[in-house]
């Protein structure tokens, strides 16, 4: 399984993950939303890359121009809540994508808030038998909600190729989704691969909640 990690290279997607790691920056959260949305923006780019291609006649005011243009059918899906910032960036590249989303978030199982469970209960997607699966979550720390994700998408069909993209990866994380997705057909997107977990299994140094510092706290 490939591991794209962006930050062992020179480009502006470290310009943008650097404002979101800041803490001062992180008080505005139209800038933060905006700049995970950026990188989602990048990772679409490169992800097109890889991508089928045919070429096709198109009619122009002034004649006709051959264009190489992409002919593989592609969902996008993502985790609510924090996502969808992140999902956005991946449609307004992908625009003619069908879109799936899924809930799953973080329960704490003890008292202390050291062991965490993932919970599912909401799902809409269309088809994505031999489509391309991308899945867009900032943060793959445990892994545990890519992996029920995944397997919420695929009562929907077996995708041709999957695509996990984030902001931020841990060891643990990617490790969680080389044993829990195909091998063969899966690559691993992401602007940067930190170090590991707190005890309350947030990624260190990270950037903290994601779905907060989009949207607000919850209860």
């Amino acid at each position: 399984m490939q591991v794209i990690n962006f930050s062992e290279s020179n480009s502006i997607i470290n310009q943008y993950l650097a404002e979101i790691r800041d803490k001062d920056y992180q008080k505005n959260r139209l800038l933060f939303r905006n700049n995970i949305m950026r990188i989602g923006e990048m990772e679409a780019y490169e992800i097109s890359k890889t991508l089928n291609y045919e070429w096709r006649d198109i009619a122009t005011p002034l004649g006709i121009a051959r264009v190489s243009v992409p002919t593989d059918k592609i969902v996008l899906a993502t985790i609510f809540r924090a996502g969808l910032p992140f999902h956005t960036g991946f449609l307004n590249v992908f625009d003619h994508a069908g879109n799936a989303f899924v809930s799953a978030y973080r329960e704490y199982t003890d008292a202390e808030h050291h062991e965490v469970g993932i919970h599912v209960e909401y799902l809409a997607t269309p088809s994505i038998e031999e489509k391309n699966l991308i899945i867009a979550d900032p943060m793959l720390a445990t892994g545990g909600s890519m992996e029920l994700g995944y397997k919420a998408f695929l009562t929907k069909g077996i995708p041709r190729r999957i695509h996990v993209c984030c902001v931020i990866a841990t060891p643990d994380g990617i490790e969680h989704v080389k044993k829990s997705l195909p091998e063969d057909k899966t690559t691993i997107w992401c602007a940067a691969i930190d170090p590991g977990l707190n005890e309350h299994k947030y990624i260190v140094p990270g950037f903290g909640d994601a779905g907060d510092l989009c949207f607000g706290d919850k209860l």
